[in-house]
């Protein structure tokens, strides 16, 4: 009879057991999904006047993502050259920011499927008829922000003439006070800046240099093929173009 009752205590301890442990599942939120970005670059990424929350089209996007991973967002502003290195070292999952699809940054993170393509502009004051292409910025002062593409062409272009910034509002200022003669900008930043706040300024030739933009993972981590997987449903169920709509207007295709 003691053997009987044992077996019954056991066979009760092991259901209440397996019945907590799901509950504890049940109780469990989201999986975090930390995600770096760098907040002055409109309209991919910014904050309103007066507002904490971080908006904009790549906002949106990561949003949407997040939801299709059933995964919470949680977004960091960092400084845009250490972005990459806090994806390597782990203290981030991923970045998006703007960032460009390059040879050299496949080489040591992964990077999505485009999700967006854009280029380059020149951006001088109004009444400069001097800068006109990329070939006038030979020997002439040029900002850019730190670790962009923009600053990379603008080395290619100017040599040691460029002035490099933390911040594209860095960028612009110093163009207001004459610090430089040109800027060299991504087109949708540069028209949105223009837009916002500086109509004293404008941008200067034809866009060069197209770019496509790229979510940043670890190199050959399991994030990558998921978020590849949720760009493509988010385009394929139309919330992608909604997301485009909202902030750029109907895309032409």
């Amino acid at each position: 009879m003691k053997k009987y009752i044992l077996l019954l205590v056991g066979i009760l301890a092991l259901l209440f057991s397996v019945s907590g442990c799901g509950g504890e599942k049940k109780n469990e939120g989201p999986k975090v999904l930390k995600v770096g970005t760098e907040v002055t670059f409109p309209p991919f990424e910014f904050r309103e006047q007066g507002s904490r929350e971080i908006s904009g089209f790549d906002m949106d996007l990561i949003r949407a993502i997040g939801r299709k991973l059933d995964m919470q967002v949680e977004l960091l502003d960092m400084d845009f050259e250490a972005l990459i290195p806090a994806v390597k070292r782990g203290n981030l999952h991923l970045v998006i920011a703007g960032m460009t699809i390059t040879p050299d940054r496949q080489k040591i993170v992964d990077m999505s499927e485009p999700y967006y393509t854009s280029g380059l502009s020149l951006v001088v004051k109004k009444g400069n008829t001097a800068i006109q292409k990329p070939e006038d910025l030979k020997n002439r002062e040029v900002a850019a922000q730190i670790g962009t593409t923009g600053e990379a062409a603008a080395k290619r272009l100017a040599g040691d003439k460029v002035r490099s910034f933390k911040t594209n509002e860095e960028v612009f200022q110093a163009l207001k006070e004459n610090k430089v003669e040109a800027i060299i900008i991504d087109k949708p930043v540069a028209q949105y800046y223009l837009k916002k706040n500086h109509p004293d300024a404008m941008i200067a030739g034809d866009t060069f240099e197209k770019e496509s933009y790229g979510i940043v993972m670890r190199r050959h981590g399991e994030l990558t093929p998921k978020i590849n997987k949720a760009l493509a449903e988010l385009r394929q169920s139309g919330e992608y173009d909604k997301i485009y709509e909202k902030w750029f207007g109907k895309e032409v295709k």
